[in-house]
């Protein structure tokens, strides 16, 4: 238990103490980040911690959106009795603050449907909580014209940000939209939503797509894998991605289970699906060297 506690007390002081600085950016119309001023910004942050009041405007709702996805795992565990750990959060030196977080389920998982249930509580969970973020984030944000290709690193958008856009700020291109560091938080969300719903081996798309497909799943993560390694063409970083799913992301531990899931877990199965499309960008950030 002490350690689940001390990394998130971590996690809280590392993606509050970066969020600092994108708040601080946003207040004085600066880009999102800027590497060289952003290293003079934080050291100021550390010699002076009370500003780092501002940056719980991002770390708050981007914690919220990362526990929210780590204990729909986790209580979808409970309910099935299954032995799992509390969430074990990642601080880490990233534009961010973290590397995510995670549990782990240490009983053997033995019917589709604990699979199934296990896999798709997470990102739902998350995606219940990055909504009202976003929409709080975007109410927030400000018009800048061409302030989000500005700086070190751009961010895509994806259809989910663009559609919400288009109601805050109609007619205005994405490239003018400043987000709020409550939207870029959510932003954090929805790209981590993407990650997880790749349908890929132990990640949470695999155990969706495992739990329908059984012993299709060899066949068809590899035409997922093949059009990834495609996405390479385009944005590189995507071949790092496809080379350790490679190794890691083709095969799924076997579950002997003839029964099928039925309509109402099919149907929550198409919601998935509706949440990757609308969450997943094909260039999720550029910087000057992509």
């Amino acid at each position: 238990m002490w350690l689940h506690a001390l990394l998130f007390l971590l996690t809280i002081f590392s993606t509050t103490f970066v969020g600092t600085r994108i708040a601080e950016n946003f207040e004085g119309n600066r880009p999102a980040f800027e590497l060289e001023s952003d290293l003079d910004g934080y050291v100021e942050i550390w010699r002076n911690p009370s500003r780092m009041a501002s940056g719980l405007l991002f770390s708050i709702p981007l914690l919220a959106i990362l526990l929210a996805h780590e204990f729909g795992h986790f209580l979808a565990c409970v309910h099935y009795r299954l032995d799992a750990s509390l969430p074990y959060f990642l601080p880490a030196p990233t534009f961010i603050g973290t590397l995510g977080a995670f549990i782990r389920i240490r009983s053997p998982i033995f019917t589709r449907k604990e699979l199934f249930d296990v896999g798709v509580a997470g990102p739902i969970a998350g995606f219940v909580f990055l909504i009202p973020a976003l929409g709080i984030g975007l109410a927030f944000s400000k018009v800048i014209p061409g302030i989000a290709d500005q700086g070190d690193l751009v961010f895509g958008v994806p259809l989910l940000i663009r559609g919400l856009e288009s109601l805050v700020f109609p007619g205005v291109p994405s490239a003018d939209i400043y987000l709020h560091p409550v939207a870029r938080a959510a932003w954090v969300g929805i790209f981590a939503t993407a990650l997880n719903l790749l349908p890929f081996g132990q990640l949470d798309g695999g155990h969706i797509l495992y739990a329908f497909a059984g012993a299709r799943f060899r066949l068809l993560t590899r035409v997922f894998w093949v059009m990834l390694l495609a996405l390479g063409y385009f944005y590189w970083p995507w071949l790092i991605w496809a080379a350790i799913l490679f190794f890691f992301g083709l095969k799924h531990p076997p579950i002997y289970d003839p029964e099928q899931l039925g309509r109402g877990r099919a149907q929550v199965a198409v919601l998935s699906v509706g949440i990757f499309l609308i969450s997943f960008m094909p260039v999720p950030i550029a910087t000057a060297a992509l």
